[in-house]
């Protein structure tokens, strides 16, 4: 029997049941439901809607319903039209008509939303853990290549010499402001509905910060209509995963390019390699492929669902059902995609000589100005000389480096003979040694400052 049949002289048509039923994707909150459930029946017990006996009776069968959800026995019926109904009727079939007490002074609509904060807040935790796991293979692997020196870009053209290990830490930075993010949404989904009623609250004297920690919460809701409609947790958590994902693209897009023969910098280990149907040579990265594809999958949930939200009169409507599909697809996505990345760049191989082979004399005409200006020339008439000296070397078909000191003075008479120590790409990381730079004394500094902000974050978790 549905819980709001006695209205209603006739029953629901099938397709308006198919439409309407949402147990076929919120079953899999039943962890949370029950949790709720029980810490519910504790506390109308406590203002004697339930004896103490109906209220053990009651926890009891909720925890025979959990053992049967666990054991993969429950068995859902037709008349199940979501994870409360099926969970109520299954503990009324267990303990008999004292289970409908259970429902006092609760609606679906602070319990659903109660569930769904729970089930998010193991979710951030969850995707959190992968996230630092990401980080931790990110530090291991620059810490092996503090002194491998590739090109650096910008506009995908190359643009100044860099270490390797500078490149990598690029993407612990990011995740950290992810995880940063997720632990700041968190805590504003740890905030309970439960007590808000339908819409007006609860006539019950009902401890609400009470029920609200015995469940985990930090806080409870302040306004029974917020509270029961409020679904900005699941708009900022579908925001913080697109924005994980979308980093994850952007690493999976380094990859995919530097794992090109054409660029050679790294080679995936075969387990997380593809090849071709077709062409027996070839040597695929799919699976940063679809990182960086999947993202877009991400950014949909969260546009999605802003469109879903955006019009909606106060206060509980049904439009809000579509708010756990967008939700459980986003972390089930970044559910399997991560550990293949965390494994793929533990096992990434770097070939430094490849990089090194890719560094070109004109990444180093930033160093060239930086010669000038230390020469005491303003570094906009630097960039001036340092152009044409490009221009020059372009056009007899050689490198900058080959250019002598005379060439070189005939632009500038502050160019001496000991410009040719301007040509050394070790030289020129090194001294990008400031905090944030390049130099591998300035990365280790980096990793230090990464490693002891990973253990603030797990000290705070």
């Amino acid at each position: 029997m549905a819980l709001w049949g006695g209205r209603f002289s006739e029953p629901t048509d099938a397709d308006l049941k198919a439409l309407n039923d949402s147990i076929g994707f919120d079953k899999r909150m039943y962890k949370q439901d029950i949790a709720g459930s029980m810490a519910y029946a504790r506390a109308i017990a406590q203002v004697g809607v339930l004896t103490d006996a109906e209220a053990e009776t009651i926890i009891g069968g909720l925890q025979q319903v959990l053992a049967e959800f666990e054991a993969g026995t429950f068995a859902l019926k037709p008349e199940d039209e979501d994870i409360h109904t099926a969970v109520e009727r299954r503990l009324t079939e267990l303990v008999g008509a004292v289970g409908g007490k259970l429902h006092t002074g609760r609606s679906r609509n602070d319990q659903v939303a109660t569930d769904f904060r729970l089930w998010v807040k193991d979710a951030m935790s969850q995707i959190d853990a992968l996230a630092e796991a990401l980080q931790f293979v990110l530090i291991e692997q620059a810490e092996q290549h503090l002194e491998t020196v590739m090109p650096g870009y910008t506009h995908l053209q190359p643009g100044q010499p860099i270490t390797a290990a500078h490149w990598l830490m690029s993407f612990f930075w990011m995740l950290a402001r992810d995880r940063e993010r997720l632990a700041d949404a968190y805590k504003r989904t740890s905030v309970s509905p439960l007590g808000s009623g339908a819409l007006a609250g609860t006539p019950l004297a009902i401890d609400r910060a009470a029920l609200a920690q015995e469940l985990g919460f930090r806080s409870y809701s302040q306004n029974s209509l917020d509270g029961v409609s409020d679904r900005d947790f699941a708009a900022e958590t579908l925001f913080v995963l697109a924005l994980l994902g979308t980093h994850l693209s952007r690493l999976g897009e380094d990859i995919v390019l530097y794992s090109n023969p054409q660029f050679g910098y790294i080679t995936l280990n075969d387990r997380y390699s593809t090849g071709s149907s077709l062409m027996p040579q070839k040597r695929n990265a799919d699976p940063m492929e679809l990182a960086r594809g999947k993202a877009g999958r991400l950014i949909g949930n969260l546009t999605g669902f802003l469109t879903t939200l955006k019009g909606l009169p106060s206060t509980y409507n049904k439009d809000l059902q579509e708010d756990k599909e967008a939700v459980f697809d986003s972390v089930d996505t970044l559910a399997i995609i991560m550990p293949v990345v965390i494994a793929i760049i533990k096992t990434l191989k770097l070939n430094p000589a490849k990089m090194r082979a890719a560094l070109g004399d004109d990444l180093l005409a930033t160093d060239l100005a930086d010669y000038l200006v230390r020469k005491g020339l303003p570094f906009r008439q630097a960039h001036h000389i340092v152009g044409q000296a490009v221009q020059l070397a372009a056009g007899q078909g050689v490198g900058l480096s080959v250019l002598t000191p005379d060439m070189l003075a005939g632009l500038s008479d502050l160019f001496t003979e000991d410009v040719v120590s301007v040509f050394d790409f070790d030289a020129s990381v090194a001294r990008r040694a400031g905090d944030g730079g390049t130099a591998p004394e300035a990365v280790r500094r980096q990793i230090v400052a990464a490693r002891e902000w990973m253990g603030v974050q797990v000290a705070q978790t």
